[in-house]
């Protein structure tokens, strides 16, 4: 009865960090994909390379945000996985 509770559990959290990293993590990559678009049209025309402040952006900062989200949701499926494991492991 315990390794069911630990199935449905395990497998709750992974569902849950799928449907709510998802997002972030496709964000995440338009973001990335439209700053190396930057970065080639900056290259062809001779540009400074850097931002208009001479430091971070703010794509920068939304970047390094939707990472520490990815990386909290990907933890909870780590964990919902470890809970599936264990679901096995106390049969």
């Amino acid at each position: 009865m315990i390794n069911l509770a630990l199935w449905l559990g395990g497998f709750a959290l992974i569902a849950l960090a799928v449907w709510r990293g998802r997002m972030p993590y496709a964000r995440m990559a338009e973001l990335d994909r439209l700053a190396e678009n930057a970065r080639r049209y900056d290259s062809w025309r001779g540009g400074r390379g850097t931002p208009a402040g001479g430091g971070t952006s703010g794509a920068d900062v939304m970047r390094q945000l939707l990472r520490r989200q990815v990386l909290l949701w990907a933890a909870v499926g780590l964990a919902g996985v470890l809970l599936v494991i264990a679901g096995f492991a106390v049969r």
